[in-house]
């Protein structure tokens, strides 16, 4: 029987599981932030071939995930998928051409007779590393921020601006989560090229790339953090679901759910113990992983903060009744519910990533081993 709680549970579960799966992606998108690191980082051309081949085994991990997240956001929550995409579309449109550009690269770069030359490849895969992270920090800003939209009877939904999406550039706060994003896809880059690339010049050029990222990250992340536990929040009142502006919504949410509140300092702190690992006690050798997991886990705990506790996860600075929640635009009972036995799939998803992972970095990549292989080589 579709019971209100039953229902209530699926809704929940499902942007448990949407979380999860952003959660991921933001840590997987350390294949974009090594990619930033083409033109500064490497010396040589041998070099630069070594990054590109060492993320190469990586990156349709980052794009199938962001199809995934994509594709389960659609099926849970299609209200907010088709106001999000058909309003703000500029944005969209702007980080899925940075994510199709970086496909072609990898798949011509290093083609026989290719006419554009491996120099555009490897801006096309400058421009996925840089625009695509601080665009999708940018969009996910808005579940905190806002956007102008109203959704009404006849038309459906009306965006109230010229910019479709455009205009969360100009604002300081989303800009702070963009560049927090930026920012740790690039120290996850540098930890991941300590763990994964066997060569005395990258290894020494990527630790001292470390420190003013990791400034970059503290300055962004405190600022979105700070600005989130103070501001006003987007709050639903549980008897007639209606939207107000509650004082220090964002700060009573991570109180008020003690596992999300911890999982959100727990996540900080694996962050900066693994940033520790490489800083300060020298062992960068598998602190990715410490950072890795605090960025799932913090991800993870900010998307729940923006919409458990009867919090409005995506709403309207136009018209507060529009504002999007868990419950007003979710799929049917039905959806969910036949979804919800597919998801049992997800351990097995994950445990085929662990394994080629785990395939494809058994030992350290090197010059050598590329030069022995150029017919694979990206």
């Amino acid at each position: 029987m579709n019971s209100p709680e039953t229902y209530s549970l699926l809704q929940h579960y499902w942007f448990f599981i949407d979380a999860l799966l952003g959660g991921i992606l933001v840590f997987l998108l350390f294949v974009q932030g090594g990619q930033t690191f083409i033109f500064t980082l490497a010396k040589g051309e041998a070099e630069k071939t070594l990054i590109v081949n060492t993320l190469g085994r990586k990156w349709e991990f980052t794009f199938t995930t962001l199809v995934t997240f994509g594709g389960a956001f659609f099926a849970s929550f299609p209200l907010f998928y088709a106001t999000s995409f058909g309003g703000a579309y500029w944005l969209w449109y702007l980080i899925l051409f940075a994510f199709v550009i970086q496909a072609v690269s990898y798949e011509f770069r290093s083609r026989p007779n290719n006419f554009l030359g491996k120099k555009t490849f490897d801006l096309f895969l400058f421009i996925n590393g840089t625009f695509g992270t601080l665009l999708l920090g940018i969009a996910v800003s808005t579940f905190f921020t806002g956007s102008m939209f109203e959704i009404t009877p006849t038309r459906g939904v009306i965006w109230h601006t010229p910019y479709r999406g455009l205009e969360a550039l100009f604002n300081v706060h989303s800009l702070s989560l963009g560049f927090s994003v930026f920012f740790l896809a690039r120290i996850n880059a540098l930890l991941y090229f300590l763990n994964s690339i066997s060569d005395d010049g990258l290894s020494y050029r990527s630790k001292k790339s470390l420190w003013p990222n990791t400034i970059g990250f503290l300055v962004s992340f405190l600022t979105f953090v700070i600005w989130l536990l103070v501001r006003k929040g987007f709050a639903i009142n549980p008897e007639n679901g209606e939207i107000f502006m509650d004082q220090f919504k964002y700060l009573n949410n991570l109180l008020q759910m003690p596992i999300v509140g911890g999982m959100f300092i727990i996540g900080v702190v694996l962050v900066l113990y693994g940033l520790s690992r490489a800083l300060i006690l020298n062992r960068p050798f598998q602190a990715i992983w410490y950072t890795g997991a605090g960025t799932i886990i913090t991800v993870v705990a900010l998307f729940l903060t923006s919409a458990f506790n009867n919090t409005a996860f995506y709403p309207s600075e136009y018209d507060l009744q529009s504002s999007l929640t868990i419950f007003n635009s979710s799929s049917s009972y039905f959806t969910l519910k036949t979804m919800a036995y597919v998801s049992a799939l997800i351990p097995f998803v994950v445990a085929y990533i662990v394994y080629f992972w785990r395939t494809m970095n058994r030992k350290p990549l090197t010059k050598e081993e590329l030069e022995s292989h150029e017919n694979h080589v990206y």
